[in-house]
């Protein structure tokens, strides 16, 4: 491939990929294409084409560290730019040095979420952006950092150009349609391997899955966990409430009957919807320990049952934790699983199976998946008891009840250890089925199904990305996991008709020939053509996902239909929404169908106060400032306020979430967040109100959710008894929204009516009372810029006292956990520099 901003002999020219990127190049577009066939390769030919053309910046965004690090490699070998230009940004690059770096930088490749907090806290422009890629573009749904920068890219950028890139945007419209509305998608563009051009470059990748019994000791103890599920289940059939409208009832079936229960809850105070709520909470928790011994085993189990046992146990547990784990076939349950010790049969046959792979070629690379971080544990133990066979476990970050999570760097670690072959077999979780290029993987097993159609292709895009690969899925016989494993076949097939309808209605409008790169918008559609070189060594995209099989299955109620509508109405949808009517003819043996023509229309849907504010004008009417706490820019409510023309300020807040004027501050509080802080004495609700209202003339709370009295299991006047103490005893006013918008707009009313009406200035003030020595000492040292609460607590448990962490030197510092070099050196220059105020 020659062209100017490509480095000479380091990619391979493919038809198929310069004629996705041809398509690309005509508007904003969404490509997709199977895994290992070069997603990011399209992704560095539009990049070229738009830097040559219009100058600028480009900006690559990718789901996480790992995947960042893994483009940056990618495009340094192969972009004709000094390497000072292309650059990585993640959230351990300080916010300073990224606004640095971003004036010197032609190419930045980034975690969204950083670059989402530098657009709000205005440390970088989008103007001069000419291109941004969207990797894993199935994310841009929701309130993900994707959605947020493509709104204010296109509201600010000269030359503004966007490629999603994605092996599975979802299986369904309506999924599919939000994607494109978030992206401003103008043409979608899709692949499969079966097409004629991309055939010779598919490698072989045999898909197999292999059933097991669960023995008789496990349905035992399946059989106690139903009958108590049964027992629930008629509770609340009693109290007058369904669930589900089969004899089997699903988790989803629970989710629904409990979002019911919830807004009932809100309309009217009926004793038997609370009662039902607990049961419902109960049945939640024996459904998953099903679900654990089906398709985990009696080791999951048991761990699960053992966290069940210590939360009824602790003072804060629920009425339906006690009751639960106080229920006679519960008892029965937990004797069985201790006294028993057999193992599940998936166990011994991952085991043989991973075994047999590495004898039969011990240079293989194996990826074994797990739902659960449990099993992973569980996994890895079996594993490393087989000679020759050297299993890692590879987790995310989040720490939980004992288990503690892996650091980002700990993880690029563990992936470049796998892919030198120290590691041979890596157990993990859904962590890791996101876009990692790991060429050598021979074998991907499944220790269970997954429902997830983007799951499970993006598990099985793991292997044969360069060779022949192999993907094993483990069953259990009449379990849910036969239910899973046919739920995720249906959906993909599903996902693969919805795509191709929807590329038959946003296909590029224009077809010009051309085989210059930098005129990518002239390359016509080449489908059938046949490419000019075999099969060679190439750069892989460094997302991922797999392909869809090429197996044809008959699932019941799936009829292969292609039945696309882009967007179909919500009424509890927000913004515009696209709805794209398909006009089809098919002839009476159903072998063509042609798109007539599409007809857009924007329909206008249940208003919020978010839509009343924008469209009065109010955005641009009005000079409104905001102070914001900066953790508070991991929510959305930052977000909207920016949507909504205020200014943003960023601070350290020690009081309050958001201040609007000199005496009016707020501090928000999620349902759950209000909730749990009734019932655990460290979240210390009433000392952050007390501090508000001590230090603010009007303090505000704003309980955020629909959930208030059933996000936990608490007694309806304990919530009321809270209420009422805040306001009557703290004098802390009480506003309630449904959402992190309608947050926004409340936050907005408050900031026009003191800086409006009123007339006030914003001053943020007021220090956290320090009410114990320990506090006080704590408050001393996260003084310091950079030391965070957990740090000056680490600080003062590791030298015990202020005066020896003063004395300290710079060496001893850094053996304290979360305090590097910058940081330690930080604490002595503010210690031992002179004075100079």
């Amino acid at each position: 491939m020659r062209h100017p901003l490509i480095k000479p002999d380091t990619v391979e020219q493919r038809l198929y990929q310069l004629n996705l990127a041809g398509k690309a190049l005509e508007g904003p577009s969404l490509v997709v294409l199977p895994t290992g066939l070069g997603k990011t390769i399209i992704a560095l030919f539009v990049i070229a084409s738009r830097l040559q053309r219009f100058g600028g910046k480009a900006l690559i965004l990718s789901p996480t560290k790992p995947l960042v690090e893994q483009h940056a490699a990618f495009f340094k070998k192969v972009m004709a730019l000094p390497e000072e230009e292309v650059l990585a940004f993640t959230g351990s690059i300080s916010p300073a040095e990224r606004e640095r770096l971003w004036a010197q930088g032609k190419l930045i490749i980034s975690t969204p979420q950083v670059i989402e907090n530098d657009i709000l806290t205005r440390r970088i422009s989008l103007e001069d952006v000419s291109h941004i890629t969207f990797d894993e573009a199935h994310r841009a749904v929701g309130n993900y950092a994707y959605t947020f920068i493509a709104e204010k890219y296109f509201e600010s950028a000269k030359n503004p150009h966007i490629l999603g890139i994605t092996a599975s945007p979802g299986s369904s419209d309506e999924k599919i349609s939000e994607v494109c509305e978030a992206l401003h998608v103008q043409n979608v563009a899709v692949k499969t391997e079966k097409d004629r051009d991309v055939r010779p470059y598919v490698q072989e990748k045999e898909i197999e899955w292999v059933q097991v019994n669960l023995p008789a000791e496990m349905a035992e103890i399946r059989g106690y966990l139903e009958k108590i599920f049964d027992d629930r289940l008629a509770i609340v059939r009693n109290l007058g409430f369904s669930a589900g409208s089969g004899k089997y009832v699903s988790k989803k079936d629970l989710l629904l009957l409990q979002k019911k229960l919830q807004g009932e809850i809100r309309i009217g105070g009926d004793p038997a919807i609370f009662s039902a709520m607990s049961v419902v909470a109960e049945m939640m928790k024996v459904n998953h320990a099903v679900e654990m011994v089906e398709t985990q085993g009696l080791e999951a189990l048991r761990k699960y049952l053992e966290k069940l046992d210590a939360e009824a146990s602790s003072s804060s547990a629920s009425k339906a934790a006690k009751r639960l784990m106080d229920d006679l076939y519960m008892r029965k349950t937990l004797y069985r699983v201790k006294e028993c010790d057999v193992e599940h049969p998936k166990l011994a046959l991952a085991r043989r199976i991973v075994c047999e792979q590495l004898e039969g070629n011990p240079d293989s690379r194996v990826i074994v998946f797990t739902n659960y971080r449990d099993s992973a544990e569980m996994v890895v133990n079996a594993l490393s008891e087989v000679s020759g066979i050297v299993p890692v476990r590879f987790v995310g970050q989040g720490s939980r009840h004992k288990d503690k999570g892996l650091t980002q760097k700990q993880q690029v670690e563990i992936l470049d250890r796998f892919r030198a072959g120290e590691y041979n077999v890596l157990v993990a979780t859904s962590v890791a089925e996101e876009g990692l290029d790991i060429p050598a993987t021979d074998l991907v097993l499944f220790y269970e199904p997954v429902p997830s159609e983007i799951r499970s292709i993006q598990r099985k895009g793991r292997t044969g990305r360069q060779h022949k690969g192999r993907v094993t899925v483990l069953v259990t016989k009449g379990t849910r996991d036969e239910a899973y494993y046919w739920s995720s076949k249906s959906k993909e097939k599903r996902m693969l008709n919805s795509m191709h309808g929807l590329e038959a209605v946003l296909g590029p409008k224009t077809a010009k020939k051309s085989a210059e790169l930098s005129d990518f918008e002239g390359l016509s559609f080449i489908s059938d053509s046949k490419p000019d070189s075999k099969p060679g060594l190439q750069e892989t995209e460094s997302e991922s996902r797999d392909e869809i099989e090429s197996e044809n299955w008959n699932e019941p109620g799936d009829n292969g239909s292609n039945n696309f509508a882009a967007t179909r109405e919500n009424g509890e949808e927000r913004g515009e929404n696209k709805e794209i009517n398909l006009e089809k003819s098919s002839d009476r043996n159903g072998k063509k169908e042609e798109k007539e023509k599409t007809d857009a229309n924007i329909k206008e849907r249940q208003k919020t106060l978010v839509d009343f504010g924008t469209a009065s004008g109010e955005r641009s009417a009005e000079f409104l400032r905001i102070v914001i706490d900066h953790r508070e820019t991991k929510s959305g409510v930052a977000k909207v306020l920016n949507r909504l023309g205020m200014e943003l300020n960023f601070a350290a807040l020690e009081i309050g979430d958001y201040v609007v004027s000199d005496r009016l501050a707020v501090e928000r509080k999620r349902t759950d967040d209000f909730a749990s802080s009734l019932i655990d004495g460290k979240r210390n609700l009433f000392a952050q109100l007390s501090d508000l209202s001590r230090v603010y003339e009007k303090p505000v709370l704003i309980i955020e959710g629909e959930d208030l009295f059933t996000s936990r299991q608490i007694n309806p006047n304990a919530i009321y008894g809270s209420l009422v103490s805040i306001a009557i005893d703290f004098g802390v006013s009480i506003l309630y929204s449904r959402d992190e918008e309608e947050t926004a707009s409340i936050l907005k009313i408050l900031a026009k009516r003191e800086q409006t009406e009123e007339k006030r200035e914003i001053n943020p003030h007021g220090k956290k009372s320090a009410s114990t020595l320990a506090e006080q000492q704590e408050y001393l040292i996260s003084s310091i810029s950079n030391i965070g609460p957990k740090a000056a607590k680490n600080l003062l448990s590791h030298f015990g006292s202020v005066d020896a962490v003063m004395r300290a030197d710079t060496e001893e510092l850094k053996k304290v956990k979360q305090i590097g070099p910058k940081t330690a050196a930080r604490i002595k220059e503010v210690f031992e520099s002179p004075y100079k105020g």
